[in-house]
């Protein structure tokens, strides 16, 4: 009996990342192949050719995602969460394989509107049901660990193309469809909910459900809130401008072919953003221990560490200095990925850290969104350098109103 319960309170809170790092990886991965598939696709789907048509595609996903984001954290917040989470990953893997079999823009453009809603369901169940279990001592570093799936799925995108060449891109998108169809049989197996360990607490959990639109005139009415999806967006906004456009920043400022420039901008931040995760979650859940305020303070150095490099990144003119600063953003940028839903913890009731979570989630993918095509118009202008330099003045005041306004009385709000 006591083997049983340790291992529900020890050893099963990690088993539960593992397979959702898996999910994770698979989320990322299934709707970055698109983008890097687009020449073997444009041979057989005419209008993938045009850019127009090709950002239309980009953009109905994540236009989507956006707006899916606060109700499928709500949802998440209401039913079980590991069916929510196959249920998800299933829709998005089934939507995977079918575009293998599509042969017109119009079918693509469809299922990648279906892919968005199915996504846009995972990350506000994943990170809360994994913050369930992972309360206080090892929450930023199991929160990490899990976002270091999205990066390495981003990374493992890539290679749809090289796939796509020597296959086909149909077959490709067919395999991977079933490959995430087949690993939901397995977490079907693997995964368990949070469960409250005695019957008056379940109750309790289930007294507590609010109704949707209350979920969100509370969370609304929290001061707390608003700041965190002030700095949720101000590290979007260069989160996706280096997603979408470091790599022509390196080409035009340091005059070096994209062949170059592509892999050195892209392996940097993902990897710098790996350990960036994998040391502020530790730093995070020990610093919490002796001060409340524990996970902002390490959330605020990798803000401290992103002023200088964005502004390195814009102004540098030579090879050594704007790869230092990509490495001083990953890190700084890993740091605070990995204690954003931490942090929301402390603010945030468990019953509403879903809906809570999905609207950050549409906040940062609509700030993404706006500056990807902000900073498109800029890079014709020739002032994608500036840019760059002047986001630093943006994270300098998500950094300013965190310290000043964040003042955390638990680390688990319940």
């Amino acid at each position: 009996m006591q083997n049983n319960s340790n291992f529900k309170t020890k050893i099963y809170p990690w088993i539960v990342v593992g397979p959702l790092w898996v999910v994770a990886l698979l989320n990322y991965m299934d709707r970055q192949m698109l983008s890097t598939m687009r020449s073997a696709m444009a041979v057989d789907i005419a209008e993938l050719a045009t850019a127009e048509k090709f950002g239309a595609l980009m953009a109905i996903f994540l236009w989507i995602y956006g707006c899916v984001s606060p109700f499928g954290g709500a949802v998440a917040d209401r039913i079980s969460r590991k069916w929510l989470i196959i249920s998800s990953l299933g829709v998005w893997s089934a939507v995977t394989l079918l575009m293998g079999y599509c042969t017109s823009y119009n079918q693509i453009y469809a299922l990648r509107a279906l892919m968005g809603v199915s996504e846009a369901l995972y990350i506000p169940a994943g990170l809360s049901l994994i913050s369930d279990y992972h309360e206080g001592k090892s929450r930023s570093f199991a929160i990490g660990i899990h976002m270091t799936g999205l990066y390495i799925g981003q990374a493992a995108g890539g290679f749809g193309a090289g796939l796509a060449e020597a296959f086909t891109w149909q077959s490709t998108f067919f395999w991977f469809g079933v490959i995430g169809l087949a690993y939901g049989v397995i977490l079907s197996v693997v995964l368990q909910d949070k469960k409250d360990e005695t019957p008056a607490a379940a109750a309790q959990v289930s007294i507590d459900k609010v109704p949707v639109l209350k979920g969100f005139s509370i969370i609304f009415a929290n001061i707390s809130f608003w700041v965190m999806l002030f700095f949720f967006a101000s590290l979007s906004l260069p989160g996706w401008a280096t997603k979408n456009w470091l790599p022509t920043l390196f080409s035009d400022t340091l005059s070096i072919p994209m062949t170059k420039a592509g892999p050195i901008s892209t392996i940097t931040i993902a990897a710098s953003s790996f350990i960036g995760v994998m040391l502020g979650g530790p730093i995070s859940d020990r610093w919490v221990k002796k001060n409340l305020r524990g996970r902002i303070y390490t959330s605020t150095i990798g803000f401290v560490m992103m002023i200088p490099s964005l502004v390195l990144l814009g102004l540098g003119h030579n090879l050594t200095a704007v790869v230092l600063a990509g490495v001083l953003f990953g890190v700084g940028y890993g740091m605070i990925d990995t204690n954003n839903m931490p942090i929301l913890c402390q603010f945030v009731p468990k019953r509403l850290r879903g809906t809570a979570y999905g609207v950050m989630n549409m906040v940062g993918v609509f700030a993404g969104a706006l500056c990807t095509s902000a900073l498109g118009k800029l890079a014709d202008a020739g002032k994608l350098p500036i840019a760059f330099a002047l986001m630093a003045i943006i994270v300098a005041a998500a950094l300013t109103l965190e310290l000043t306004v964040l003042k955390p009385t638990t680390d688990n709000m319940e």
